[in-house]
């Protein structure tokens, strides 16, 4: 009598894998999951009873095709990595490693520029409306945006960067048509639900890759156009756990500012990357103070404590707008010497 092969889910497969690379390589790698995944696959692992070398072999050869695929896909797009994986396993695999992954696969609209010099992107599409700029812009790396956006003439670099803040959910109709326009040689990619993009974060991902000439240019246009959203990204433009990117001169500029009282509250919900850069720019006296003063203090609510970090994010952005500390940033100008 033909017994049925038993069929994995993905859960449980992904405990087999964990249970033959041992605790230590596995804790590496659950250190990338979030904690519902973690949940998952620790419930899958505790119910496996034995795992066999063929279904190990079986399942690590699944993970290789993958990772492979999605390397591939990575380099150069779909077209790409179905051409190099035909060449390697024939087509009727290649259709069978690219259906595992294309569930979790998600390719981002204009995905064909990713692999574009920025300055070949900028003659591309400079001549673009702005809101066509910033749609762009706003899938692409922030990097590759910025080094964009300090290159648009002042005068479109404010409008892009304030129609990348309000962009919320552009149709997948409308990313086709940009799209067709611009992509010549490869097929359409967009997805073919609402694709969200934009927002004060990707803007200020952006703004905080230029340079310091292109940032001040946007602000100060922003500032005029809507104050609210250049206050709001102001707020974001340098966050509080920053303060380990500034030279040690610099912090013990700021530290000179700073309530001792807002100083120890603020690190009572830093990380001990900050904390460390804190006190080693303190005496070792101050820093002891400190630390009963952090110690003594108890619990504390979480919004007194944002409150007293966001204080100490506008002394240092008071410090550095009067050029007595600088904070470096994308341009080649900022390079601390």
């Amino acid at each position: 009598m033909a017994t049925t092969k038993k069929v994995l889910s993905g859960k449980q497969k992904a405990a087999n894998f964990f249970i033959f690379l041992g605790p230590e390589k596995s804790a590496k790698i659950f250190q990338h999951l979030n904690e519902e995944e973690i949940e998952q696959v620790t419930l899958e692992i505790a119910n496996v009873r034995q795992v066999s070398n063929e279904k190990v072999d079986e399942i690590f050869r699944e993970f290789y095709e993958m990772a492979l695929a999605s390397q591939f896909i990575g380099q150069g797009g779909i077209s790409y990595a179905k051409e190099v994986l035909e060449r390697a396993y024939g087509e009727e695999k290649t259709v069978e490693i690219i259906g595992r992954i294309s569930a979790s696969l998600q390719v981002r609209p204009f995905d064909f520029m990713r692999k574009t010099e920025p300055a070949q992107l900028l003659n591309f599409i400079q001549s673009e409306h702005p809101q066509t700029i910033a749609l762009i812009l706003a899938y692409l790396e922030p990097e590759k945006s910025s080094a964009i956006l300090s290159a648009l003439p002042p005068d479109r670099q404010a409008e892009v960067a304030k129609r990348i803040a309000i962009m919320d959910t552009t149709s997948p109709e409308v990313i086709k048509e940009v799209e067709r326009v611009l992509e010549r040689k490869l097929s359409s990619i967009a997805p073919q639900e609402l694709t969200v993009a934009g927002g004060i974060k990707s803007v200020v991902e952006i703004i905080n890759r230029v340079d310091r000439g292109t940032e001040k240019t946007i602000m100060e246009a922003l500032e005029v156009q809507d104050p609210e959203l250049a206050e709001e990204i102001k707020k974001l433009m340098f966050v509080f756990e920053d303060i380990v990117m500034i030279d040690d001169r610099s912090v013990q500029r700021v530290l000179r500012e700073v309530e001792s009282q807002d100083l120890a509250l603020a690190l009572k919900g830093s990380s001990n990357e900050v904390t460390q850069k804190i006190f080693n720019n303190m005496s070792s006296r101050a820093a002891d103070m400190l630390k009963e003063d952090i110690e003594f203090m108890g619990p504390v609510r979480l919004r007194d404590v944002e409150e007293a970090q966001q204080r100490i994010v506008n002394i240092i952005r008071r410090l550095e707008e009067t050029g007595e500390i600088v904070i470096a940033r994308g341009g080649g100008d900022e390079i601390i010497v």
